[in-house]
């Protein structure tokens, strides 16, 4: 910038910091200068307003459009950026039916009349159902919607969807797809910086990979749009932009966006009307990266925000009177964007969680005057709805929540299951997302279903991936509606896109269908209707009374119980069905009487299930569940497992950790868990924090447990030897070919002395005595396996934990017996040795537990990843989905065996003298149904919970 540009700046301090320091934020107050005179900056105020008014009715600036060639260059310029910031923020009219071509179409796009079709639009607050519609696609834009009177002859492939439904394209209001590339790569993940704490001058479209894997992926789930971030490891991490994730011939970042706030155009940069958007984050986040505590995060804000005004303030003092100025328009590369968050142009979304940053920021809008998008992650938002009322501006922030993801941090601990429907009904806008790849975009409606199950209405539950995150994301007047003249952008699903298991068909972006060859199949006619939002008031009322951590210990119990109406039951050692039974009495845990005549005597408990299922208890399986009670907080568990392998150059002088011996009762997740159905847990050292080669000894634990002491507390304290070849994160962490040379010699050892624990461990585990698991993804990795088991101990009880491409070699697996506990159930290419996933419908015919159980491989389902510990809890859920997906592979039987029966034999919990019983639960509805509840648990030999 020139000197004359500096002198026009006098008033500002440090505006044009450069990038390297500006995370000073600003000089202290004792080195600025005054303040102008309040009296012109009014005055000036007023000419601007003036000014912008003219603009918004005449869409022209006083002076000419294409000022006079004989104007200095630098006044000229200034011209084009004082017509720039005068204008009124982005307020573009809804897509009409005579918008009939999209910014986006892409020539020879032929037009696609979808028949026949129930058509969610997302009109009428989203209540608007069209039933038996036709939708005609041409032009990348939704041309017509009706019946098919007077669509004949159109020039379009005809495709009839026998009454399927279709929704709008879905809308991820915060992913990092992209910026945090699958697989994970050094060299691909570019969501956060650490050079500084306040960057908004840095782009994510700038780091954005169109490589990604995830793509593809999000497209079989419905996802059509993103609003892709930078990460939060910054306060103000920087800009933010829309993409589709449609490929295009280009390849290019630019290609991909929609409604971008800059392009290249004839040749020329230029900023568009289109909304900007810029992330922002307060709390742990900033703070573990940066040091800022809450209170220095605060200032950051503030100091960030008085350079921006002071930009705008000098910017809006120029072009009062352009013609007059001496030196060029002021700019500032660093606090351009924050000015133009001031002008109302930007679109802020803020990562908060707990009540005090909500607050914090809250209270920052006012004093700086910006509205605010939404606020994301808001693990605690629930708790203060009035709170979030108060942010500047003439519109409540919208609230982009996880459905369940929870507790892996002390400021996501208090999230509630309810926390949707508890915005709702105070009136605030919820909205889901994924935080992709935290979650998997794909299963972002998954996300809604949650919502629905525990409370929020179905309307609205569709509405919060559609028609709400495109508002959320300025886009509403193009995308997240079934409306003639928007984006062609829209999803047809195999069922009611709130039934558990719903799976697009096909999904279509600017009228293309996106999915070659779909192998999707037929859902029963139930999965096709529209339900009722789970009845969760009371529940609901207790998590905000007590501030997000309610007591979850069993409270009412009854010795003796008769359900009712029972549907099925799947009870015994091997899940015996029985249908239709009728009636089940109970008696301390005891089934004494099951048939339509078990009678109601007078000490007995009755309870309705409703057409219910009562099963065994189900088992969850690879959390840090029973050894930690929050992740990422290490005084809260067991902390990291001793490494025998990194420590010992002797490796069979090393110690054998024992998972029982770290064990920990009457956590939040494992109450939260028990009162969902899942009654067992099993847990070894290094689940997820620090990987280590060999694990330990993993225990089985009731999850209701309130101590290690307790009746029942502990089932298996000795079930099987864990070992990991995947964990390249962890320390001093070899190759995998030093691990199995590792394990080929262990597994020789023969007559080891008594006090080598580690070494009989794997005598033990030679000789079949001992359960081995293998943390293992690759096939690659899982082929050595299964040589070293053939070649040095065939009589080896071995189960792969993990693997996500243990399908390549099912036959081989089958035929050595060596079982598999699919984890995560849906797979996701996180790391490069699980890249080459059997996604499952509508990429693939079979899922990966479908593929392996269709070759003969036992299979279990188990959990993987940080969203591992809050998952437990949904145990159900993942054995319904698999269900779901595959019922012409797993019976209801098989697929309550995934969690039940098939992991207590994978995992060695019945390789004992005794088996523990897993008690048993009784649901009120079906056990495959999203709105299934439980009424009652029983533990063997107890009381029954009833709930």
């Amino acid at each position: 910038m020139s000197t004359r540009a500096h002198l026009v700046q006098r008033r500002a301090v440090d505006v044009e910091k450069s990038g390297d320091n500006s995370d000073e934020y600003a000089e202290d107050d004792k080195h600025r200068r005054p303040r102008s005179p309040v009296l012109p900056r009014a005055i000036a105020g007023l000419a601007l307003l003036a000014l912008t008014a003219f603009y918004a009715a005449n869409r022209a600036w006083p002076w000419d459009p294409e000022p006079p060639s004989n104007l200095p260059p630098f006044i000229r310029d200034g011209l084009k950026q004082c017509e720039i910031i005068g204008r009124p923020p982005p307020n573009p009219a809804p897509a009409t039916s005579e918008r009939t071509t999209s910014d986006r179409f892409v020539p020879g796009t032929g037009a696609v009349w979808l028949k026949n079709a129930t058509v969610w639009t997302g009109n009428n607050q989203g209540k608007e159902v069209l039933y038996g519609a036709d939708v005609l696609l041409d032009g990348g834009v939704i041309r017509r919607i009706g019946s098919n009177e007077g669509f004949e002859g159109i020039d379009a492939d005809e495709v009839d969807l026998h009454g399927a439904w279709l929704t709008p394209g879905l809308v991820d209001v915060h992913s990092h797809i992209g910026v945090e590339s699958a697989p994970a790569l050094l060299g691909g993940s570019d969501g956060n910086t650490l050079k500084g704490s306040v960057r908004p001058f840095l782009r994510s479209l700038d780091g954005f990979n169109t490589h990604d894997a995830s793509f593809n992926l999000s497209i079989a789930g419905g996802i059509t749009t993103m609003l892709v971030l930078p990460g939060s490891a910054g306060n103000i991490g920087g800009q933010s932009f829309t993409f589709k994730p449609r490929w295009t011939a280009e390849n290019t970042p630019q290609s991909m966006q929609v409604e971008p706030p800059f392009r290249v155009h004839n040749g020329t940069w230029e900023r568009t009307r289109a909304w900007r958007h810029i992330k922002h984050a307060c709390g742990e986040n900033p703070a573990r990266v940066y040091g800022n505590v809450r209170m220095e995060s605060s200032y950051a804000f503030r100091s960030a925000y008085r350079n921006g005004k002071a930009l705008k303030d000098l910017q809006d003092a120029w072009c009062e009177d352009p013609r007059a100025q001496t030196t060029p328009f002021p700019q500032s590369l660093e606090w351009e964007a924050l000015a133009d968050v001031l002008r109302g142009n930007v679109k802020v979304n803020v990562h908060c969680y707990e009540t005090v940053d909500i607050d914090d920021f809250v209270r920052i809008t006012n004093e700086f005057q910006f509205p605010v998008a939404a606020f994301h992650h808001a693990h605690e938002a629930y708790l203060v709805p009035d709170v979030i009322k108060q942010t500047y501006g003439p519109e409540t922030p919208a609230v982009a929540i996880f459905a369940n993801f929870a507790r892996y941090k002390r400021e996501a601990y208090r999230l509630s299951p309810y926390a949707a429907k508890v915005l709702n009904d105070a009136g605030i806008k919820v909205s889901f997302k994924s935080d992709h790849p935290a979650i998997d975009s794909r299963y972002l409606v998954f996300e809604a279903q949650q919502g629905h199950a525990f409370g929020l209405p179905w309307a609205e539950a569709l509405s919060s991936v559609t028609t709400v995150s495109a508002h959320t994301a300025g886009l509403d007047h193009r995308l997240g509606y079934v409306r003639e003249g928007y984006d062609a952008d829209v999803v047809v699903w195999d069922s009611f896109p709130l039934a558990l298991g719903a799976t697009p068909k096909q999904t279509y972006i600017d009228g293309i269908a996106q999915i070659v060859s779909p192998h999707v199949g037929n859902k029963p006619a139930e999965a096709q209707e529209i339900t009722s939002e789970g009845s969760y008031d009371k529940e609901a009322a207790e998590d905000v009374a007590t501030r997000g951590d309610p007591d979850l210990r069993p409270r009412k119990q009854a010795s003796r119980v008769l359900f009712d109406n029972v549907k099925e039951a799947y009870l015994g050692d091997f899940l015996t069905a029985a249908t239709n039974p009728g009636r089940i009495v109970v008696h301390d845990g005891e089934v004494v009487c099951m048939g339509p005549d078990c009678v109601v005597a007078e000490d007995t408990t009755y309870i309705d299930l409703k057409n219910g299922t009562v099963t065994r208890g189900l088992i969850t399986a690879g959390s840090r569940l029973g050894h930690e009670e929050i992740d990422m907080e290490s005084s809260t568990g067991d902390g990291a497992p001793y490494d025998a392998l990194a420590m010992n150059s002797d490796i069979l002088s090393g110690v054998l950790v024992h998972g029982v011996d770290g064990a920990q009762f009457g956590t939040k997740g494992a109450l939260m868990a028990y009162r969902e159905g899942t009654t067992t847990g099993v847990s070894w050292p290094g689940t997820l924090v620090s990987p280590r080669f060999i694990a330990g000894v993993s225990f089985s634990f009731s999850t209701s447990a309130p101590h290690p002491l307790a009746r029942g507390a502990i089932t298996t304290p000795r079930a099987a030897l864990h070992l990991n070849l995947d964990g390249e994160e962890a320390d001093n962490n070899p190759s995998v070919s030093t691990k199995l040379a590792v394990l080929r010699r262990l597994l020789r050892q023969k007559g080891v002395s008594e006090d080598n624990e580690l070494g009989r461990a794997f005598e033990d585990a030679a000789t079949g005595k001992l359960r081995l698991v293998v943390g293992a993804n690759s096939a690659d990795h899982i082929g050595a396996l299964l040589r070293i088991k053939r070649d040095v101990a065939p009589a080896l009880k071995l189960t792969i934990f993990g693997g996500a491409e243990s399908y390549m070699l099912a036959d081989e697996l089958a035929r050595a017996h060596i079982g598999v506990v699919v984890a995560p159930g849906r797979a996701f290419p996180y790391e490069w040795v699980s890249r080459r996933l059997l996604p499952g419908p509508p990429l693939s015919n079979f899922t990966l537990p479908a593929f392996l159980h269709a070759h003969g491989v036992k299979v279990g389902l188990g959990l993987a990843g940080i969203v591992a510990s809050s998952s437990t809890r949904l145990t159900r859920f993942e054995a319904a989905w698999a269900y779901a997906n595959a019922p012409h592979v797993f019976s209801k039987r098989d697929a309550i065996a995934l969690v039940t029966t098939n992991l207590e034999e994978l995992l060695g919990l019945n390789d004992g003298a005794e088996v523990a019983s897993t008690g048993l639960v009784a649901y009120e509805g079906d056990f495959f149904s999203l709105h299934a509840r439980v009424r009652g648990i029983m533990p063997p030999g107890g009381p029954t919970d009833l709930l």
